[in-house]
């Protein structure tokens, strides 16, 4: 799953700590205010820590995000009332199965993105940390009375990453050996319930492990004590995400933005498409049959200086754009960035400009992921 870009200058009115706070402090984690949260930034550095994650295996602390479930008089009653709110095929998500999906305003604009898991019996939903509240209201504002929403705030989330990941994990739990992208399930560890998905939202291969909050600790030492396995923090979660083309919410997508702008058509499925009764569907459509005014692009940079987010992007003098990610790229060696212009402006290979304190810095729109993604489609693969 996703979450927001950490920029240094979010601190929260009170800030909460979550169940592992004490053992990021212990294992040297410098930690910031984050989407309310004191949240470990680094361990041992951003850029080793990014490396690490590249050839070998990292554990991220994602417990800030929300974690719901939905039930009601049948899961399909859940699975229609859901569609009513994004744009995916929920219904025929067959059990053990999940799928990212976007909430959507009225008129089409990105609420949240989020994932959607068939858990047999009920629904998983899991939400970005810094918008959690607002999705929670949003959702029980418009589901039906018949659906019951809980949030699992007894429950974190961790998320493993990396090549090593898999070989690293079974030990704890063979069953995550079975599993292939975008698959879940439930199983135990040490006598507790847990879910398993192997997911994640650096690229590379990894799973999200949801377990009680008093087990938290113990199940992180565990994967900890394997050679393969270190702490990474947000800072390297974010260059991570970034060079795998991934947006964020609330910096890459926002309630000004729809799907088709943001890149994310593959989000909309052929039956709903074809219904054509999800929420801002007429926008959405006709930006998707037309093109859109605006389209998120990857952006490789020349030289050294990063652009970061908030960098007016131009066309000779033009203000055509601006930068929403970008940061330097470990596994790339550079600076890269990713931003919105206007769709005449989004074939890679366009040379454009961004302003950098004061200063013109030559970019070229380029094809995303940045570094080429390492999912698990089938097993034994």
């Amino acid at each position: 799953m996703t979450d927001t870009e950490f920029t240094g200058d979010e601190a929260a009115i009170e800030t909460a700590t979550l169940p592992l706070d004490a053992w990021h402090r212990a294992k040297g984690g410098r930690m910031v205010e984050f989407a309310g949260y004191w949240m470990p930034i680094q361990y041992e550095g951003i850029m080793a820590e990014h490396l690490w994650v590249r050839e070998s295996a990292g554990l991220f602390d994602v417990s800030h995000m929300g974690q719901l479930s939905l039930s009601g008089p049948s899961t399909q009653a859940v699975a229609e009332a859901l569609e009513t709110l994004v744009p995916g095929d929920i219904s025929a998500l067959k059990p053990g199965r999940m799928r990212y999906s976007l909430l959507l305003d009225e008129d089409g604009g990105i609420l949240d993105d989020l994932m959607i898991t068939n858990e047999g019996d009920q629904y998983g939903v899991v939400v970005n940390g810094a918008v959690k509240w607002e999705d929670i209201g949003h959702l029980r504002e418009n589901l039906p009375d018949d659906i019951t929403l809980n949030h699992n705030e007894d429950y974190g989330l961790l998320a493993l990453q990396g090549p090593k990941a898999v070989e690293a994990l079974a030990r704890l739990v063979p069953e995550a050996a079975t599993l292939v992208f975008m698959q879940a399930i439930r199983a135990t560890w040490a006598g507790h319930a847990i879910a398993l998905s192997r997911s994640g939202y650096t690229g590379e291969d990894g799973f999200e492990v949801s377990l009680p909050n008093e087990a938290l600790a113990a199940f992180a030492d565990a994967l900890c004590a394997m050679e393969e396995v270190k702490p990474i923090g947000l800072g390297a979660r974010d260059s991570l995400r970034l060079e795998a083309g991934l947006p964020l919410y609330g910096h890459d997508l926002t309630a000004a933005i729809d799907p088709a702008e943001a890149d994310l058509g593959f989000a909309i499925s052929k039956r709903r498409r074809e219904e054509e009764n999800f929420p801002g569907a007429a926008r959405i459509l006709g930006h998707l049959e037309d093109g859109p005014p605006r389209k998120r692009v990857g952006l490789l940079v020349d030289g050294k200086l990063p652009v970061r987010e908030g960098a007016k992007l131009f066309d000779g003098e033009d203000e055509i754009g601006v930068v929403t990610s970008g940061g330097f790229a470990p596994s790339v060696g550079a600076p890269i960035a990713m931003g919105y212009v206007p769709r005449d402006h989004a074939v890679p290979g366009t040379a454009i400009a961004a302003e950098v304190r004061g200063k013109r810095v030559r970019c070229t729109v380029a094809a995303m992921p940045f570094v080429p993604h390492n999912y698990v489609r089938k097993t034994g693969g």
